[in-house]
């Protein structure tokens, strides 16, 4: 797998985030910097098709591009153990239509410094990150608590303003974790 960038850079928040390469689930080579041709940034989101806190987000997700028709979203399939089939499966079991990268090996999350599902980077045109974390703080929307963390983040740079909250914790599933190491009859 070709990921351009051999060693991670330390990633801040106001830093340039590295571009990558890898393959879709048509089979094709994309790049971060091909799908946010055009556009005014986009959203990088560390995605799992068996994580119980990434379907809640489904909805979300497949309106996401007409919502914001100015950034592109692209999610990337790191967790270990998860197969293309899978994945393939995944998304027509649950009609999604964002485009889904694989990364073998957890190369880029590991990379972008994510350990878990979902986990989602706003960056701007020229690639400098702007907000990662959370999508939310996992409460539904019409909940009186409910903090919409990256809506924020986009509204506030589509606005024009600088991104006032520019990282939250994220929660959800492991990427990684020995537990998928060991054979299920011990």
């Amino acid at each position: 797998m070709d990921t351009m960038a051999a060693t991670p850079t330390p990633q801040e928040v106001g830093c340039i985030v590295d571009d990558f390469r890898l393959p879709g689930i048509d089979g094709e080579q994309h790049t971060l910097n091909s799908y946010m041709e055009g556009r005014k940034g986009a959203v990088v989101l560390f995605w799992s098709g068996v994580c119980a806190h990434c379907v809640r987000y489904d909805g979300f997700l497949n309106e996401f591009a007409a919502r914001y028709p100015d950034l592109a979203l692209i999610g990337i399939a790191s967790r270990t153990a998860e197969t293309p089939d899978h994945i393939r499966k995944t998304i027509a079991e649950r009609k999604l239509d964002f485009p889904i990268l694989l990364d073998a090996g957890s190369v880029i999350a590991k990379r972008w410094y994510t350990q878990q599902t979902p986990r989602v980077f706003l960056i701007d045109a020229k690639r400098t990150l702007l907000y990662r974390g959370a999508i939310d703080n996992f409460k539904y929307p019409g909940d009186p608590e409910h903090a919409a963390y990256l809506e924020a983040a986009i509204a506030e740079f589509l606005g024009g303003k600088p991104v006032s909250r520019k990282e939250t914790a994220s929660f959800g599933c492991a990427i990684y974790t020995v537990y998928y190491d060991i054979p299920l009859k011990l």
